[in-house]
């Protein structure tokens, strides 16, 4: 069993094909709408889930990009799904603009072959990334949806090597267990609460500094491209390819995941990734249609019959049209 937490906060059409396209009667389901995406969204996701079992609502909590209430968020999503159930052995975190890129079967058959590993990016912050440094070298205050005042120098937790990778990840029973249970892992919360992204390192670090031994594959199983966020006042200076990579060497210069879009799909279709971001239907709405006809194909093979899966996809007859009128494309 999978224990799956998806991360709302906007397009609740993309969100719904996202988990129509990932659910399973024997997985397990908790979704968190954060409280800024207002009570709408937060209604018309809740009256979705009804018709599905094993499926469940954390409380919304206003979730602040680069604080660590994604970090709280996300310790409150496991705690609970390790309440709710004794059996699931994978926990997979996703984003609403998240897809996959594997049925169900070929994931669980994946996870099943890998058993008690933890998929997780990983990198020594000090040696690969020292111009993220500034993140945890800094007091940060998070207050009312946002950081407040002066960030503060300070020292950095005493014998312990910071680590830094990606917020996305699939970690086993037991490194969710030990993350939520462990005495070990309290000094870690208490510092990372003042430090900026650590979505993108609290696990890392924590798994690599306590008595925690089981497998880490360094390996999140993302599909993502990562390009560089240029702000307006860069752009204007026609950057030479040397200058961009310099800058964003220096932290001058951010990256972000592209928005996948149809000239994506060979990329794509050829990845071994179980899951991709990001998405965005109000850029290209065609892209999902087509990886979701290629999964639905892959569900309608193995169970023609079925009629549960018919009725939660309603584009399937559409998507499959697409499919097929991209591959006498590529043809």
């Amino acid at each position: 069993m999978i224990a799956y937490f998806i991360l709302v906060h906007r397009y609740p059409i993309q969100f719904k094909r996202l988990f129509n396209s990932i659910y399973d009667p024997t997985n397990l389901y908790l979704i968190h709408v954060d409280k800024q995406a207002g009570p709408a969204l937060r209604a018309e996701v809740r009256t979705f889930l009804k018709d599905f079992p094993n499926t469940h609502l954390l409380k919304s909590q206003t979730v602040v990009w680069g604080g660590y209430s994604m970090v709280e968020a996300e310790l409150r999503g496991i705690k609970k799904l390790l309440s709710l159930n004794q059996k699931w052995e994978a926990y997979i975190n996703l984003s609403g603009q998240d897809f996959p890129l594997k049925s169900q079967t070929q994931i669980k058959t994946f996870l099943r072959s890998h058993a008690g590993q933890d998929f997780i990016k990983i990198a020594n912050q000090i040696n690969d990334r020292p111009n993220t440094l500034n993140r945890i070298e800094n007091y940060f205050v998070e207050v009312d949806g946002q950081f407040s005042g002066t960030p503060i120098k300070r020292g950095f937790l005493a014998h312990v090597t910071p680590y830094i990778g990606g917020q996305w990840k699939i970690l086993s029973r037991a490194a969710c267990e030990f993350i939520t249970t462990s005495p070990e892992v309290s000094k870690f919360r208490n510092y990372y609460r003042h430090t900026l992204i650590a979505d993108e390192s609290f696990f890392q670090t924590v798994l690599m500094n306590t008595q925690y031994t089981n497998k880490i594959v360094k390996d999140d199983l993302r599909a993502i491209i990562w390009i560089p966020d240029i702000d307006t006042r860069l752009t204007s200076q026609n950057l030479s390819p040397d200058d961009t990579n310099a800058l964003i060497a220096s932290g001058q210069i951010k990256l972000r995941p592209k928005t996948f879009t149809t000239s994506d799909l060979p990329y794509l279709l050829a990845s071994k990734a179980l899951f991709a971001r990001k998405f965005d239907e109000t850029v290209d709405k065609t892209i999902l249609d087509i990886l979701e006809a290629n999964l639905s194909r892959r569900r309608y093979k193995k169970d023609k019959s079925s009629q549960v899966i018919s009725a939660r996809i309603p584009i399937l007859d559409t998507s499959i049209s697409v499919l097929k009128s991209f591959k006498t494309l590529e043809a």
